[in-house]
């Protein structure tokens, strides 16, 4: 009787589990994403200290024409008083999430202008985020033009 009863309670268990999975991978979406149009604000605040709390101390960013960029130097950029974005949308943003990274994609459009030049993007984003001590950073970001 008990070896049935332990695998009665084991079954139920493994149910349980099984069903609140999508609901955590859901929530779990959901707040990447959140996180996602976050940085989207704080980039077209020029806001550096917000993006700061969300990427990794090792962040490495891959732009659009090639250029690589750590923490220090993808974060002065944002302090930059020739940076001036006026718009940044994003949209079709998938995430997959395994265990303790995710990885978040999506198209986005950007407007602006530097160097008192204007400037205009659309193009796809890649961000891969870790959870670390119960949080989520940002380890790496990937972005490519669109070619129209």
């Amino acid at each position: 009787m008990l070896r049935y009863t332990s695998r009665i309670l084991f079954c139920a268990f493994a149910i349980g589990a099984l069903a609140q999975a999508p609901v955590d991978s859901a929530s779990r979406k959901a707040n990447l994403i959140a996180l996602e149009r976050m940085w989207n604000q704080a980039q077209v605040n020029r806001d550096a200290k917000a993006i700061a709390t969300m990427i990794g101390d090792r962040f490495v960013n891959t732009e659009f024409d090639g250029g690589v960029s750590n923490r220090g130097k993808f974060l002065a950029d944002f302090a930059d008083p020739e940076f001036k974005p006026n718009s940044m949308n994003i949209e079709n943003v998938e995430v997959e999430v395994y265990g303790s990274t995710a990885i978040v994609t999506g198209d986005y459009h950007t407007k602006g202008a530097y160097n008192g030049k204007p400037y205009e993007h659309s193009g796809r984003f890649t961000d891969t985020w870790v959870l670390e001590s119960a949080k989520w950073e940002c380890v790496a970001s990937h972005t490519s033009l669109m070619q129209k």
